[in-house]
């Protein structure tokens, strides 16, 4: 059992039976694979319409008229609303508050896009939204659409990334002048320039990120209702934190006072960051059905979630890595250019600068980076967060120039990493450009990885597949994230005494990671309960006074955090009951917990009550009412989770057919409160980060904006076959920003499988002497290289 149980504050109590550190299976998998699972779509009310969101079969153009005449005199069509409609109801906007938080380099604003909830003059990308049908069926509102009559003017549509800031591009927002959103800077530009000039080598990649559609398997969903009574309106829908969620549609989109809306969000079948953010479909049914006086609903389908949702990655970046004569890193430049979509996002502008900041270091020493970053707009679908939200992109930047680095100096992939690692023995680190290190020991992991691996015996391998006419190659990434800080969590435990039962509530929402079984384990452990005695409640915005909702991986931290101060304050308002009932003073009180049955004791004595029986008593007293507690906890400083990751592959060069052979993952996720919620997060995480270097990719057509690869018939997913078995470890060395000494694991995954994929395809492609490829890496795209290689030596 992990020791970091002992460092919290007072009262903890340990158990055996699925105490922290227990491979305790979770308690949530009997309700969701028995199909007793809450998703949106599940939830009907009385009397309630239906909504369709008529979309922009258009990139970008003007919307000269529409005639809805016909369409509201369809069959069962309750109401239409255009953008012109939403404007005269004094209807607000999709916020993107992220706007505020940078300037240009040279200290302008940047410029801010103003997104309606329904386009009222242009469109800016295929699945705009231009109006709002609601009618007694979903059917007849799909039907009315017909019925429409939009006139649209046409206009040149930019889709291409490098080429938005080209002279003659078309412009996706005039007023801006150019599609040049912002252009950012971050470090010590004269620095880098000298260190470039000084380098005994410098390594030079230009590289693609591609971009992802997010394909969460649940669509995305609203049902909003209005209290006339009350003037109240309730919104039920998949999130990934309903108050960040009530705040925006509160304040920017109905312009309400928060407390006049309630966000409910239940169980939700995957988010990675796409269901965090406010969409024009969830306060445009809260409004209709303050109109209508009637509940409205609205579900997406997939062809809407690919031309609608936010989308992931999409970033051209120029990078060069300078070292001297001994491969010792001197310094870091990159340049990146990062596609935004039609609009600014709610932390669009975000994620590819202050996010990912001084993360293209690694985990290496590094004197000197600069970081510039121009984003652009483009008429495609917004981007956003996607599961790591910047640190992906970054380590991979910084891993693919290791590994080139370690060809062209012939260090080699392991020892230049070596020479650069920062030590174990110089924790907690700050210097130069690198992170802020409070833990890790990235040798160690990596001596391990390479061990697990059997990297000592890939050239034997190596040999076996050229026995058979195929090409192996083995690839490494040694990686980094940041998990976020800075933010508070709250949580709220209150004793059912009658049943025998702990309720709580906190601040974050699970899509599907664990959580609930990691918030009872770590209660049983704190109050000596057993896990059945637990129940965890999520996503209702009128029960806490806030929370930091699921992103960022900090979920682990902030919300045990939370819980344990909500529980030393319950236990400290159990010993004034017990006092009293003890007929002791509530010095002499102590609680005891261990074996599923926790009292309040009289210390030195067998003198002792039950917590339930105390939790009664607080329900008989008119001032108390109930045995409860509530908590709060700030995380002020981040954690950084790392770890190495060892890829093999095997290729078929007559084909360009290829497959994973073998997959290692050594991790440093400081203490784990439960190895099976981590394997899970881990294996997820691995297979969406090989499922963007291996094939996912949103195709937009240059000239006309249309998403070409629109649904799943075109739009590659890795399956089950895809990939290996993971061989998976830790090494558990911990935080010291927190009391449990745990960092986040959520995004892991993403973050390190790319480069050591892409490393592995290279290596494999030696014999050819191709250097470098973009993901994604298709078997056609193998086989296109590697003849066309041959073509020219022939």
């Amino acid at each position: 059992m992990s020791e970091a149980i002992h460092n919290v504050p007072r009262g903890e109590v340990v158990m055996v039976k699925f105490g922290v550190g227990q491979p305790m299976r979770r308690v949530e998998d009997e309700r969701l694979v028995t199909g007793k699972g809450k998703y949106t779509d599940d939830l009907s009310l009385d009397g309630q319409a239906y909504a369709f969101m008529v979309r922009s079969p258009h990139a970008h153009a003007r919307i000269l008229s529409i005639d809805t005449e016909d369409a509201k005199n369809a069959p069962g069509v309750l109401a239409v609303w255009t953008g012109a409609d939403a404007e005269r109801e004094g209807l607000g906007i999709v916020a993107s508050p992220a706007a505020d938080m940078l300037k240009n380099a040279d200290g302008t604003p940047i410029f801010k896009t103003t997104r309606h909830l329904i386009a009222r003059d242009t469109v800016r990308y295929a699945g705009d939204t231009v109006a709002l049908i609601v009618a007694e069926t979903l059917n007849q509102a799909r039907d009315a659409a017909d019925l429409l009559v939009i006139d649209y003017e046409t206009l040149p549509a930019v889709a291409d990334t490098a080429g938005a800031l080209a002279a003659d591009a078309p412009v996706v927002w005039p007023e801006a002048g150019s599609n040049l959103a912002y252009d950012w800077s971050f470090g010590d530009e004269a620095a880098v320039d000298a260190a470039l000039k000084q380098a005994t080598h410098v390594t030079r990649l230009k590289l693609i990120n591609n971009r992802i559609v997010v394909n969460a398997m649940e669509p995305r969903a609203a049902l909003g209702v209005y209290d006339a009574t009350r003037d109240h309106y309730t919104l039920y829908s998949p999130s990934q934190g309903v108050h960040s969620m009530r705040n925006f549609i509160a304040q920017f989109s109905l312009k309400i006072p928060v407390e006049k809306l309630r966000v409910v969000t239940e169980d939700v079948g995957g988010g990675f960051g796409m269901k965090t953010f406010v969409y024009p479909e969830y306060p445009l049914v809260l409004f209709a059905s303050k109109k209508l006086g009637r509940p409205v609903k609205w579900t997406g389908d997939r062809s809407d979630a690919f031309l609608t949702d936010s989308q992931g990655r999409d970033h051209v970046t120029e990078a060069s890595l300078a070292l001297d004569k001994d491969g010792h890193i001197l310094g870091i430049q990159v340049d990146t250019i990062a596609n935004l979509g039609g609009y600014q996002s709610q932390f669009g502008p975000f994620i590819p600068s202050l996010a990912p900041r001084n993360m293209q270091v690694g985990v290496y020493k590094v004197p000197a980076l600069y970081n510039r970053v121009r984003a652009v707009y483009t008429n495609t679908v917004p981007v956003d967060a996607y599961r790591g939200a910047g640190r992906p992109e970054a380590s991979y930047l910084i891993e693919r120039l290791m590994d080139q680095a370690g060809r062209e100096t012939g260090l080699g992939a392991v020892e230049i990493r070596r020479r650069n690692f920062i030590p174990a023995g110089e924790m907690p680190y700050h210097g130069g450009a690198s992170l802020p290190f409070d833990s890790g020991d990235f040798e160690r992991n990596l001596d391990d990885a390479l061990a697990k691996a059997d990297v000592a015996g890939c050239e034997a391998r190596r040999a076996a597949s050229a026995k058979e006419g195929k090409i192996r190659g083995l690839g490494l990434s040694y990686y980094v994230e940041r998990t976020a800080a800075g933010m508070s969590d709250y949580a709220r435990i209150a004793l059912d005494g009658e049943n025998g039962m702990v309720h709580v509530w906190t601040g974050q929402q699970t899509n599907g990671q664990g959580h609930e079984t990691a918030w009872t384990q770590f209660l049983a452990n704190r109050l000596g309960l057993d896990v059945e005695k637990i129940k965890v409640h999520l996503g209702d915005s009128d029960v806490l006074p806030g929370g930091a909702g699921t992103g960022g991986s900090k979920a682990i931290y902030l919300v045990t955090g939370a819980i344990g101060d909500a529980s030393d304050k319950l236990i400290e308002k159990g010993r004034e009951i017990a006092a009293n009932e003890l007929e002791a003073a509530k010095a002499d009180i102590e609680y005891r917990g261990g074996e599923g049955e926790p009292v309040f004791a009289v210390a030195g004595t067998d003198r002792k009550i039950d917590l339930f029986a105390v939790a009664r008593l607080a329900e008989g007293q008119a001032d108390v009412g109930e045995l409860s507690g509530d908590g709060e906890y700030n995380q002020k400083g981040n954690t950084f989770p790392n770890g190495a990751h060892v890829c093999e592959v095997e290729i078929d060069p007559e084909t360009g057919v290829y497959k994973i052979v073998r997959f290692t993952a050594v991790d440093d996720f400081g203490h784990i409160l439960n190895p099976l919620l981590v394997a899970g997060q881990v294996h997820g995480g691995i297979v969406q980060g090989l499922g963007q270097a291996m094939g996912e990719h949103a195709i937009f057509d240059n000239e006309t904006g249309q998403l070409i690869t629109g649904s799943l018939m075109d739009y590659w997913l890795p399956r089950a076959d895809d990939v290996p078995f993971f061989d998976i470890s830790y090494n558990e060395i911990p935080s010291t920003s927190n009391a449990l000494g745990v960092k986040g694991a959520g995004e892991a995954g993403t973050v390190g499988a790319p480069a050591a994929f892409i490393n592995a395809v290279i290596d494999a492609l030696r014999p050819f002497g191709i250097e470098s490829i973009d993901m994604p890496v298709t078997s056609q795209k193998l086989w296109a290289l590697i003849n066309g290689v041959r073509r020219a030596a022939e």
